[in-house]
């Protein structure tokens, strides 16, 4: 048995422990695992260009909070802190260097789908600060394009590299395994016995990572821009994926994953069609 073929079978069994009925879709697991402005409000150019700023904007009765990345070189992949639990798709670890962006605080809520979709297709509902889950990488594109519409803005999904680079706290690093802390606990809702159900939570309801950021670690899994492929051996600048393929990146942990999954080097991917109970987004500008 070679190895990737190993690493495919470990994968599966650790989902294995996942009822099947919690995510009501056919394709579980994942296919690889197995115009009107007068609602938004920007904040004064002056405060987006701060390097320690908060870019708000407002979306009818919502508000999308983006924290300042400040760019940077980082190692990407399977780096020190990860590499007892790394599986084979996250090597070779590799230097990266990003530009400036803003990131969401916050994973995209249903309250904010619903007030631009005018529907809402999560599974696990009852509040409006829950994160959307159940859309598809082509139902997000749709909702950003909507978004975009109506603010005026050029909002788009991160890509894998920007995912991670936030995820780790980009400058402000501490080379945790999850997102802000080695203990998954302070920082992810994630699959744990002890809490029974599975559900996802309100966003922002854990300790955020050394950015300001919630719910990386877990929660919902979030869609990244990129198109599957390997990791190469070389360093790169802003790097936007693999050029063929047909699966896009799903990155982050979520409530039914187990602590494996939900450090900031774990990777996935799946069509960009597949909708389950556990994938959701966070938005992304270009500073």
């Amino acid at each position: 048995m070679n190895k990737t073929l190993k690493t495919i079978l470990s994968a599966l069994a650790i989902f294995a422990v996942v009822p099947y009925n919690l995510f009501g879709n056919s394709d579980y697991p994942f296919k690889r695992y197995s115009e009107n402005h007068s609602d938004c409000k920007i904040e004064s150019e002056t405060q987006q260009e701060n390097p320690d700023s908060i870019v708000y904007i407002a979306v009818g009765n919502h508000t999308i909070e983006m924290m300042y990345v400040k760019g940077g070189t980082y190692t990407m992949g399977c780096t020190d802190e990860q590499k007892d639990e790394c599986w084979e798709f996250e090597e070779p670890a590799h230097i990266v260097t990003l530009d400036d962006f803003y990131i969401g605080k916050y994973e995209v809520t249903q309250g904010l789908w619903l007030g631009v979709m005018g529907n809402n297709p999560s599974i696990f509902t009852g509040n409006d600060s829950l994160p959307v889950e159940n859309v598809s990488w082509d139902d997000c594109k749709k909702f950003i394009q909507k978004l975009n519409k109506m603010t005026g803005r050029n909002f788009r999904m991160p890509t894998e590299a920007e995912w991670e680079y936030a995820a780790r706290g980009g400058k402000k690093s501490k080379k945790t395994k999850y997102s802000g802390s080695n203990n998954i606990d302070e920082v992810a809702w994630y699959w744990n016995r002890k809490e029974g159900a599975i559900s996802t939570h309100k966003v922002g309801t854990k300790h955020p990572n050394e950015l300001g950021l919630y719910d990386m670690s877990g929660n919902v899994s979030e869609w990244c821009s990129d198109l599957y492929g390997k990791y190469k051996n070389f360093s790169q600048v802003n790097p936007t994926g693999s050029i063929y393929g047909s699966e896009r990146i799903i990155r982050g942990g979520n409530c039914a994953s187990t602590t494996r999954l939900c450090r900031v080097s774990y990777r996935t991917m799946t069509t960009p069609n597949t909708t389950i109970n556990r994938i959701g987004l966070r938005l992304v500008l270009t500073k």
